[in-house]
């Protein structure tokens, strides 16, 4: 791997990057939050070659948000259940925008 490929990494939201500790310092919470919203399935850390959960800055965006439900007096596993279904929310609402655009451009009659 050059130099080059491996500081692309730093730009990739999905690349585990951060070890348990600092990605709990990140957010504001303890080792044992992120390994309670891994053991509701919110997220699920990639493991390094020594077995040590690495978290994506994805992951800690999700691991964030679950924080502030948890904070405002959400159960954990209710917090889990909303950020899952936003996130399903977020992705449904970009699809069917794409979808708009993909109609509105083939379609002749709209103006623009």
């Amino acid at each position: 791997m050059t130099a080059d490929n491996s500081l692309g990494r730093l730009d990739d939201d999905d690349y585990p990057a951060y070890t348990m500790g600092r990605a709990a310092e990140m957010i504001g919470a303890t080792p044992g939050f992120l390994r309670a919203i891994g053991e509701a399935r919110l997220i699920t850390p990639l493991r390094s070659d020594g077995g040590h959960r690495r978290y994506s800055r994805y992951q800690l965006r999700i691991a964030a948000r679950a924080r502030e439900l948890v904070d405002q007096g959400t159960p954990i596993e209710a917090a889990c259940r909303i950020v899952i279904l936003e996130d399903q929310l977020e992705e449904a609402q970009r699809i069917n925008a794409d979808y708009r655009r993909a109609a509105e451009s083939s379609d002749p009659t709209t103006t623009a």
